[in-house]
């Protein structure tokens, strides 16, 4: 299973960041938001789904993930970063 870049919590709030590369080797970075629930005695959970309380507290971990990509942008010797803009 691949290993996340970086993950950055808020509370039951996550973004996960995602490497990857493409067989030319070029690097682009992808997102996933979730929040955790606890569902009963079943233990914890994840949804994508965000309520709106979580709505401000999510774009605020969405504006760190952007700065964290942006500090990682910086090309390794032999590659050559992109940016996602398709992802939604």
């Amino acid at each position: 299973m691949a290993i996340p870049a970086h993950k950055i919590r808020n509370g039951v709030l996550q973004v996960t960041i995602w490497r990857n590369t493409t067989d030319n080797g070029k690097v682009w970075y992808s997102v996933n938001t979730s929040r955790s629930y606890k569902a009963g005695d079943d233990g914890w959970r994840q949804s994508d789904s965000l309520n709106t309380d979580d709505l401000l507290p999510m774009a605020k971990l969405l504006d760190q993930a952007h700065t964290w990509i942006t500090r990682q942008a910086k090309p390794r010797k032999g590659e050559e970063v992109v940016a996602d803009d398709t992802a939604a």
